[in-house]
C-alpha cells in the first residue's frame, strides 16, 4: 500500500520528521518497508506560465513558446502543438537533471540547437519529470500555480511504501494509516464528511437490487448519477493515482479508485443502460456461465463463484472484476455506482481459480466491514458529481441482510498488568483508544470499560486484543523491563523430537548432509517409485509439479541427486526426515514419518592413488548398522523385493523380529527415468516411529571388559546359497565372542562346485579373566561343530 504524505495531511497535521514517524508505523505494525521522495531531483525546475506561441520557422510539427518562470523569460522550442498562452507548465533551466525522454537514463539540460532555433530551457512532459512514462504532451499544471515556485515545494511529495498484515484490512487506506498516524501523534482526525445534492428522480422506480445468496454477500449499496460527462480526470487526481501505484483511466473510474484508496471499500462503476431491466441480482455463477471481464478474458465461472447480473446475464465478477459489457465508456452518460461487502472466503477462491488478483479482491479477502459501503458510496457519488457532473438520483439502494450489532468488550483496566507487566491510568487507556476510534464507557465499576469497537477494526475483538492496542501506541520500548518473579520451569524434553535429532547427529556424523523437499510431488515422478494409488491428489494444486502429496521421501531425494550430480564429482550422500501421506478413502490421509538416506558417486574423492570404487549397496548398509549401533540396536538383514529397488540388492532391515525399514540400490529403470549418471544409487529407508518403538527397548550399560581381547581368523566352506549373517549370528551365540567380522569371500577352482568360501575375524573377550590358549581352541571347535550341524559348514584347510 501505497500512502503520498500529502494525501495524509489532509487527515491529520503532521510535524514529525519522515523517518521518524516511518519508525513509529513499523514498531507499531504497520511496516513502513520503503520512502519515494518525489522531486528530491528537480533542481532549477520551477512552475512556468507561457506567455506566447509561434509558428516555428524551419518546421510544421514544431513550436516556439515564451515561457515566463518568475524571474525571466525564455523561448524553447516544443514538440507539442496543444500548448496555449497561459498554460501553467514545469520548465526546466538549463543544468536541470531530466530523464531522457527515449533512453529513460538521467541527463543534464544543456542548450540545444533545433532545426536552427536555439532552445536554452524545455517545458518538460511526466516522463521527463519522472512521474509517468507519457512523454507525448507537456505536463499542464493547475492554473492556480503560482508561477517561479520550485516544483519541488509545488508537486514534491514523498511516498510511504506500506507492508500490511493480512489481519488489517483498515490499513489498505489511506484513512486508515491516518487514524494509525493521529493515535501516535496525539491529534483528532480530520474526517471528510460526503454530501451532495440529490436532484434528480427516485431510485427506487429506476433501480431495484436483489440478493440471492446473502450468505456470499452481506450488504449491497447503490447509487445512481445521470447526465455524466467522460473525459480524463484533473491532473491532481492523476498524480495522486499515479503516487499510489495505479494508472488513471477516466473521471468516473478514477473517482472509484481514489475512494478505495481513500476508504479501503472497493467501488465499481456500471453503464446504466447496459444494465438490464434497471435491475442488479446478486447470485451464484451457473456452470459454465461465461463472462468477458474488463481486461478483455472470457472468464468461465461456477456455483462456488458470486456473480453481479442483470436480468439476463452477470455483468461482473463479485468483488474481483466487472465485464466489458457494462463498462464505462465515453458515451456513457447515466452511471450505477456499486458499493458492496462480499464474502471474503468466496472472493479468495474465485480469485484463485480464475488467477485474477485485483486491488478489490485483494481487500475484499480481507474481511472489510459492511458499514464501510454506505460511507465510501456517498463520497464516491460526490467525487463523481464534482469531476463529472450530471445529477444524483435522490436516495440510494441498500440491501443489509447481514447487519449485526457492533462489537462490544467488557475491559478491565488490571489486564493491562496482566498481559504487559506495566500499568497504565485508567485516562491513558481510554484516551489512546478513543483516538483508534474505540467508543469507551465505564461499566460496573470504575476500574471496567465497556468498550465499543469501531465498524472498521474487524481484527479487534476480545480484551487481549484492546491491549495489544495500548502496547503498540505507546509503544513496545516503553515498557519497562524486569526480570521474572519465578523460576523457570523444567524443561520437558519431547522424546521423539529428542530422537530426531539424535538421527541427525549420528547420519551427518557418516558424512551425510540433510535436505529438506516440499511435501508435494508430480505424477511422473511418484510412477515406479511406489504405488499410484496410494497417493493424495491435491484439490487446487499450484502446478503439475505439486499435484500430489508425497507417498515417499525417495522422489524428492532422486530429484534432488539429479541437480547435484551437475555439480559435484564427489560421492554425494543426503537424508531427509520427514512425512509422507497415504489416502485412507473419505477419511483424512495417514501420516507416517521416515528418514530416507541416498548415497551415489566416488567413495572417496579423486587421487592419484587411483582408488575409483563407488558408493553402493555396502555403504548405505554400513550407514545403517553404524547409526543403529550407536543407538544401542543390533539391525539384522533379510533378503526382500520391492518396487522401483534393484532386485537382488534389497535387504529389509530387522530390530529382534520388527521390520523397521529396507536397505537397497535403486533400480536402473528408475534412476534412468530421474536422468541419472550411469551409477549405483544406494538407498536406505527406515520408518522413525517403528524404529521409536524398538529404541525404547535398548540394552543397559555393559562395562568395558578389564582384560585383552584375543582375535582369531577361521575360513570355512557353505553352501553357496548360506547367508552370511547366518553365520555370523552362530557364532556371535557363544558368550565370549565379543565382535565377528566377514573379511573375504571366495568362490574358485579350491572350493568345491556349488560352495564358497567364507573368512571370518573373530574377537573373544572375558570380563572376569583373560583367556588362555585352550580355552580359545576350546571355543573354537565349539564353534566348527555347530555350523557343521545346523549349515553343514566345513573348516577351509
Amino acid at each position: 500500500m501505497k500512502v503520498p504524505l500529502s494525501w495524509l495531511r489532509e487527515y491529520v497535521s503532521i510535524s514529525q520528521p519522515l523517518k521518524e514517524l516511518a519508525g513509529k508505523l513499523t514498531m507499531s505494525g504497520t511496516e513502513v518497508k520503503g520512502i519515494e521522495v518525489t522531486g528530491k531531483d528537480w533542481d532549477k525546475i520551477c512552475v512556468g506560465q507561457i506567455t506566447a506561441v509561434e509558428p516555428h520557422p524551419n518546421a510544421d510539427r514544431l513550436k516556439l513558446a515564451t515561457v515566463d518562470y518568475g524571474t525571466g523569460q525564455s523561448t524553447v522550442v516544443c514538440g507539442d502543438l496543444s500548448i496555449q498562452v497561459g498554460d501553467k507548465v514545469p520548465f526546466a533551466r538549463l543544468g536541470a537533471q531530466l530523464v531522457d525522454g527515449h533512453t529513460g537514463a538521467l541527463t543534464s539540460l544543456k542548450p540545444a540547437r533545433i532545426r536552427g532555433v536555439v532552445s536554452e530551457g524545455m517545458a518538460c512532459s511526466e516522463k521527463e519529470l519522472g512521474l509517468s512514462e507519457r512523454h507525448e504532451r507537456v505536463m499542464k499544471l493547475a492554473a492556480d500555480s503560482p508561477v517561479g515556485v520550485p516544483l519541488a515545494d509545488h508537486l514534491g511529495d514523498a511516498v510511504l511504501d506500506l507492508e500490511v498484515t493480512p489481519n488489517r484490512p483498515d490499513c489498505l487506506s489511506v484513512m486508515g494509516v491516518a487514524r494509525e498516524v493521529a493515535a501516535h501523534l496525539r491529534q483528532e482526525m480530520k474526517l471528510p464528511e460526503p454530501s451532495y445534492a440529490e436532484e434528480g428522480s427516485p431510485i427506487e422506480g429506476l433501480v431495484s437490487v436483489e440478493i440471492a445468496d446473502p450468505d456470499l454477500c452481506r450488504r449491497y449499496c447503490a447509487s445512481l448519477i445521470e447526465g455524466v460527462r467522460i473525459g480524463p480526470s484533473p491532473a491532481w487526481l492523476q498524480h495522486r493515482l499515479a503516487a499510489c501505484g495505479m494508472r488513471p483511466i477516466n473521471n468516473i473510474v478514477d473517482a472509484t479508485n481514489y475512494v478505495m484508496l481513500e476508504y479501503g471499500q472497493p467501488l465499481h462503476a456500471f453503464d446504466f443502460r447496459q444494465i438490464g431491466g434497471g435491475k442488479i441480482i446478486v447470485r451464484r455463477a451457473s456452470e459454465g456461465e461465461i463472462i468477458t471481464s474488463l481486461d478483455g478474458v472470457d472468464r468461465v465461472l461456477n456455483p462456488e463463484m458470486l456473480a453481479i447480473a442483470d436480468s439476463k446475464i452477470p455483468v461482473a465478477i463479485a468483488g474481483v472484476m466487472g465485464g466489458a459489457d457494462s463498462e464505462v465508456i465515453d458515451i456513457t452518460t447515466s452511471v450505477l455506482l456499486e458499493s458492496a461487502n462480499f464474502n471474503p472466503v468466496s472472493i479468495r477462491r474465485t480469485s484463485s481459480d480464475l488467477k485474477l488478483r485485483s486491488e478489490a479482491s485483494i481487500r475484499f479477502e480481507r474481511g472489510i466491514s459492511p458499514e464501510l459501503t454506505m460511507p465510501a458510496l456517498k463520497r464516491a457519488t460526490q467525487l463523481i458529481l464534482k469531476l463529472a457532473g450530471g445529477k444524483a438520483a435522490r436516495g440510494i439502494v441498500d440491501v443489509y441482510p447481514g447487519k449485526r450489532e457492533a462489537e462490544t468488550i467488557l475491559f478491565h483496566t488490571s489486564w493491562v498488568k496482566r498481559l504487559l507487566g506495566t500499568d497504565l491510568q485508567r485516562e491513558q487507556i481510554v484516551e489512546i483508544l478513543a483516538y483508534l476510534g474505540f467508543d469507551c464507557q465505564q461499566a460496573n465499576s470504575s476500574e471496567t470499560l465497556q468498550v465499543v469497537v469501531p465498524y472498521w477494526r474487524v481484527d479487534v475483538s476480545r480484551a487481549a486484543d484492546l491491549v495489544e492496542e495500548l502496547a503498540r501506541i505507546i509503544g513496545y520500548d516503553y515498557i519497562p523491563t524486569t526480570m521474572l518473579g519465578s523460576q523457570l520451569p523444567r524443561q520437558q524434553i519431547d522424546p521423539v523430537l529428542a530422537f530426531r535429532e539424535e538421527l541427525r547427529d549420528l547420519l551427518v556424523g557418516c558424512g551425510f548432509q540433510e535436505v529438506i523437499n516440499y511435501s508435494m510431488n508430480s505424477r511422473e515422478r511418484l510412477e515406479g517409485t511406489v504405488p499410484i494409488e496410494k497417493a493424495v491428489r491435491l484439490a487446487n494444486p499450484l502446478s503439475t509439479e505439486q499435484e500430489y502429496l508425497r507417498t515417499s521421501l525417495r522422489p524428492g531425494l532422486l530429484g534432488l541427486l539429479k541437480v547435484n550430480q551437475k555439480y559435484e564429482d564427489a560421492g554425494i550422500k543426503f537424508f531427509e526426515i520427514g512425512k509422507v501421506f497415504f489416502a485412507r478413502g473419505d477419511d483424512l490421509p495417514e501420516e507416517r514419518e521416515f528418514l530416507v538416506g541416498i548415497a551415489s558417486g566416488p567413495r572417496v574423492p579423486q587421487s592419484w592413488f587411483g582408488d575409483n570404487s563407488l558408493l553402493d549397496f555396502f555403504d548405505a548398509k554400513g550407514a545403517v548398522e553404524a547409526v543403529l549401533g550407536r543407538l544401542g540396536m543390533e539391525p539384522a538383514f533379510e533378503p526382500a523385493t520391492e518396487e522401483g529397488l534393484y532386485p537382488g540388492r534389497v535387504a529389509r532391515i530387522m530390530i529382534g523380529q520388527s521390520p523397521v525399514g529396507v536397505v537397497a540400490e535403486v533400480h536402473p529403470g528408475v534412476a534412468k527415468r530421474f536422468d541419472l549418471l550411469p551409477q549405483p544409487v544406494a538407498i536406505f529407508e527406515l520408518e522413525l516411529e517403528s524404529l521409536l518403538n524398538c529404541a525404547k527397548l535398548r540394552g543397559r550399560y555393559r562395562p568395558v571388559s578389564r582384560f585383552p581381547r584375543s582375535v582369531r581368523d577361521i575360513a570355512i566352506i557353505v553352501d553357496v546359497a548360506t547367508p552370511a549373517v547366518r553365520i555370523v549370528e552362530i557364532i556371535r551365540e557363544f558368550s565370549l565372542v565379543t565382535q565377528v567380522t566377514l573379511f573375504d569371500l571366495y568362490m574358485g577352482e579350491q572350493v568345491p562346485l556349488g560352495k564358497k568360501s567364507l573368512a571370518f575375524r573373530v574377537a573373544y573377550q572375558s570380563v572376569d579373566h583373560t583367556l588362555t590358549e585352550g580355552e580359545l581352541e576350546s571355543v573354537e571347535q565349539e564353534i566348527l561343530v555347530r555350523l557343521s550341524e545346523q549349515l553343514g559348514a566345513t573348516l577351509r584347510a
